[in-house]
């Protein structure tokens, strides 16, 4: 196992932001978590484990103590009549492991193509876009327990899935190492539920579209929001959706539509427990902060108002100054109260 001092870190997140790690170490097998646990232990430093770095933000300090970069692979089909098992190592790029799937005809995961970073990440917040979550598919998660140091399988309901969110979010205690899912044998993909996708598609909501279809459009509509990570496209210089969508009961709808104009339709969606899912990027809009907004070099995206980015040169105060701006506008404009999405890690 290899140990990096002052390794940089900024080139391992999409936004390209943030100090270096005091040590840093990538674990390509499981044996490497245990040492690198150890060695942190002994120093008694804290430890922050990442991935693609794609729901990452760095403070300008960087990180003093232990990295563990995450590279454990390999990808296991296991086909059974209607269905099958997909394995895959917390190391794996996640588009690698979609487009593997929607190539071995199985449907599940499509409509989360184009969607950066890894596998191990993907339980972590739920990853979910276009009508489909990792929950919907997820059979159990293998991770780590750093309280124990024996390794433990989670069932989904151990994991605590909800929107954008898990047990493994924001805990230290669970390092994921492998993700199972159950996928259907099928070259079509799972009834669309998202209504912008099955517009685009030219069908009806909850229609089944060939898996290549689907994923080759949902790629496309990702693309056309900077959602894609391109080093040619600035705009995709983003950590993603910066804010989660705020669910709310029907009186804070009520106390959030009072403030709007006369005639403005404001877009909702239906939540579990009888809950509404507003918009982010519609509310960010509404309350003055449009698409490519910003003062400086960090800015709202000019194709995404969910997605903030380093327009060159800029710090990680900069971009959470951004953030901060936002989330008081839309609080005081409109009485929500906007989440982020990313984590935001270390030391200024």
């Amino acid at each position: 196992m290899k140990v990096t001092l002052d390794a940089p870190l900024a080139a391992r997140t999409t936004l390209g932001l943030g100090g270096p790690a005091r040590r840093l170490v990538r674990a390509e097998i499981v044996a490497h978590l245990h040492d690198a646990l150890a060695l942190a232990a002994a120093a008694s430093e804290r430890v922050l484990v990442i991935g693609g770095g794609s729901n990452l933000v760095i403070r300008d300090g960087g990180w003093d103590g232990l990295v563990i970069e995450m590279a454990l692979p390999g990808v296991h089909i296991v086909r059974e009549g209607s269905h099958a098992i997909v394995t895959a190592g917390a190391g794996v790029v996640w588009d690698d492991l979609v487009a593997e799937t929607v190539a071995a005809r199985l449907a599940g995961l499509e409509c989360l193509s184009g969607i950066p970073g890894l596998v191990g990440a993907t339980p972590m917040q739920n990853v979910g876009a276009y009508g489909q979550e990792v929950a919907d598919t997820i059979t159990h998660v293998r991770v780590l327990d750093r309280q124990t140091g024996r390794l433990e399988t989670l069932s989904p309901e151990a994991c605590g899935f909800a929107y954008r969110t898990s047990v493994f979010k924001g805990s230290e205690r669970w390092i994921v190492v492998e993700v199972q899912f159950r996928l259907a044998v099928s070259e079509l993909g799972q009834p669309l539920r998202y209504p912008e996708l099955a517009r685009s598609l030219g069908v009806a909501d909850g229609a089944r579209v060939p898996l290549r279809v689907i994923r080759d459009r949902v790629i496309e509509l990702r693309r056309g929001k900077g959602m894609v990570v391109d080093p040619q496209d600035p705009a995709s210089c983003s950590a993603g959706s910066f804010f989660t969508n705020p669910i709310v009961d029907a009186a804070t709808l009520a106390a959030v539509e009072a403030r709007l104009p006369a005639g403005i339709a404001m877009p909702r969606f239906p939540a579990a427990g009888g809950m509404i899912k507003l918009s982010a990027g519609w509310l960010i809009e509404r309350a003055g902060f449009t698409k490519g907004y910003g003062r400086g070099r960090a800015g709202i995206s000019t194709k995404h108002a969910l997605a903030l980015v380093n327009r060159g040169g800029a710090t990680t105060r900069e971009l959470l100054e951004l953030a901060n701006e936002i989330q008081n506008g839309v609080r005081d404009r409109l009485g929500v109260e906007l989440v982020p999405e990313p984590v935001i890690v270390g030391v200024d």
